[in-house]
């Protein structure tokens, strides 16, 4: 039976912070619980990758640790997998690969 805000997948590190890091890799309809909310996956996420626990807004800061990491860059709903294509760093240029694996700033 699952515990209120006891999560088996997931893992807050900082009681500020609005992502969760996954202990357990998530698929697709997967389901789980903190403190007390449910959250749906929607995807394949990894262990260490980072997920929202709530929706986060346009602008938002992202909180990991405590500290501000970044800001989303589109709405991200609870449960999202949160990463380059959904934010943005507010400290540090964030690069991509275009098509010819090219950096992309």
């Amino acid at each position: 039976m699952q515990t209120e805000g006891k999560s088996q997948k997931l893992l807050r590190i900082h009681r500020d912070d609005n992502v969760l890091i996954v202990v357990k890799p998530v698929s697709p309809g997967d389901r789980d619980f903190i403190d007390g909310h449910e959250i749906v996956f929607t995807q394949h996420i990894a262990i260490g990758h980072k997920v929202a626990v709530r929706y986060i807004q346009p602008g938002e800061k992202v909180f990991k640790c405590g500290v501000p990491i970044g800001s989303a860059k589109e709405m991200i709903p609870a449960g999202a997998h949160i990463h380059l294509h959904n934010l943005k760093s507010d400290y540090i240029a964030t690069y991509t690969l275009d098509q010819n694996n090219v950096f992309v700033p």
